[in-house]
């Protein structure tokens, strides 16, 4: 199969990070499986928009997350710190198995099942000064210190430097410089570095303590722990920014849908994954290459080359969601990719899902009247094709 090449990189147009979706409409219906130009150095990647075709790369092995080895006889300028360029993500079996034999039990449904009276403390607390009538930021007043706090406290974060770390991460999205990323991954690998020698060092009982010992365990050496760390705090919390911020615009643009969650707040949990369908908070999934000649939906893909899988064309994709437009919160949008699939499915899902259910069930049962206090198109996103989130959302309570 084939289709016409873009010319420029389309997902470097500044219309894209406002709204990719137009975007992805088009790249799919000429082809779901295409070569595209990436940035400016004569670079092409190939990008996957459709949700078979996403489905099923996501799940075949030979399209590596081994980025150490993708780049190894290629010239780079970029200076990531190994904490973050060498993570769980970054890996293939068996490495992977060993860092995800660790994570997984950390998110458990009965882990995160405990974890939910502090979730709701921490919402409440976020929350106290909360008035109707009053003009608030969700983004940085709940959607940026809920999940902050949570990882923060999983890894025995000192609170004074908990916004430090925030801003660090937020700096690590940056996409429009890579020095940029580069420093703020220094900075949160440095730290972390730190954090876990402290707790190597000095016994306890403390949350880093445990994932220390679990990490001992689990044959992890100290600069896997600090990249286990690394991708916990980062991964852990920026996404659950934007899929809250993203599900409340969504529910704001489509006041019957709000409407209907205050008037039956238990309907929460079943509407979060077609809150998560509509606007994915990963819009385009980490770095994967191809290690041999291979074919996904019909499309040929050689050796070498870099993949692109994007989660927010695939959740899209009217093939698999019928008006994939329409916020529907009767769909049935269980087969969504917003958490990735196959072996490196997020683990933290079920962390990130009750956190976004306590944040939604506040703001309608306490706030019903809410409204935007700015337009929706004067809204301002992350320039970031990794992840699609708003970089505030000013409200008016209600």
């Amino acid at each position: 199969m084939t289709a016409p090449r873009p010319r420029q990189d389309p997902l470097r147009d500044p219309r894209f990070f406002t709204d990719p979706y137009p975007t992805y409409d088009q790249l799919r219906a000429r082809c779901p499986v295409q070569r595209i130009p990436t940035g400016s150095g004569g670079h092409h990647a190939y990008l996957i928009t459709g949700h078979p075709e996403a489905r099923e790369a996501f799940t075949d092995p030979r399209l590596s997350k081994d980025t150490a080895r993708f780049f190894a006889d290629r010239p780079s300028n970029r200076d990531l710190h190994p904490a973050i360029s060498r993570t769980m993500l970054a890996s293939d079996p068996p490495t992977h198995t060993r860092h995800r034999r660790v994570a997984t039990p950390l998110f458990t449904t009965g882990r995160v099942r405990a974890l939910r009276p502090y979730i709701a403390r921490v919402v409440d607390n976020l929350t106290t000064a909360w008035q109707p009538g009053k003009e608030v930021d969700l983004v940085a007043e709940l959607a940026l210190p809920l999940p902050i706090t949570m990882i923060c406290e999983l890894l025995g974060v000192p609170e004074s430097d908990r916004a430090e770390l925030a801003a660090w991460s937020h700096a690590l999205f940056d996409a429009t410089d890579t020095n940029i990323v580069d420093a703020a991954s220094h900075r949160i690998g440095d730290y972390l570095t730190d954090l876990v020698d402290t707790a190597r060092a000095t016994p306890g009982e403390g949350p880093l303590h445990s994932l220390v010992r679990d990490c001992e365990e689990g044959e992890l050496d100290r600069d896997e722990t600090v990249s286990l760390a690394a991708l916990l705090m980062v991964a852990g919390h920026e996404t659950t920014t934007h899929f809250i911020g993203n599900a409340v615009l969504a529910l704001l643009r489509h006041p019957e849908a709000f409407d209907r969650l205050r008037r039956d707040p238990d309907l929460i949990p079943g509407a979060l994954d077609e809150l998560l369908r509509y606007d994915s908070p990963v819009s385009v999934a980490t770095f994967r290459h191809s290690t041999e000649d291979l074919s996904i939906g019909g499309t040929g893909i050689p050796a070498g080359f870099p993949v692109l899988i994007a989660p927010g064309a695939a959740n899209r994709d009217p093939a698999q969601f019928p008006h994939p437009d329409r916020l529907d919160l009767d769909r049935d949008a269980t087969g969504h990719l917003s958490f990735g699939h196959g072996i490196h499915r997020c683990p933290g899902a079920p962390l990130a899902r009750a956190e976004a259910e306590t944040a939604l069930r506040t703001l309608v049962t306490r706030f019903p009247k809410t409204r935007l206090a700015i337009p929706a198109e004067s809204l301002t996103w992350r320039r970031t094709r990794l992840t699609r989130g708003l970089a505030t959302l000013p409200l008016i309570l209600g």
